[in-house]
């Protein structure tokens, strides 16, 4: 898996593993959790940066029918993989 670090809007650093990755009518999406195995917990997390940006930017989705329609996409894709 690979791990990608991000620096918080108070300038901590948060480290994830990357799951799966998708594009949903244009907009990137990470399926993200804390550890590379076992028990962890995952987020959806939204590229918010614009085309122009360097760097993306990424917060995490915490609108419900957002979260529930993007989740629905990587279970999909993630249905062949045991993720417990």
């Amino acid at each position: 898996m690979e791990k990608v670090i991000f620096t918080t809007e108070d300038g901590t650093q948060q480290e994830f593993y990357i799951v799966e990755q998708t594009t949903i009518a244009g907009q990137s999406y990470l399926l993200v959790t804390d550890q590379a195995e076992g028990d962890s917990e995952a987020w959806i997390l939204k590229d918010t940066s614009s085309e122009e940006a360097a760097q993306a930017s990424y917060e995490m989705v915490v609108d419900d029918d957002e979260l529930d329609a993007v989740g629905a996409v990587f279970a999909q894709m993630l249905e062949d993989i045991d993720l417990a």
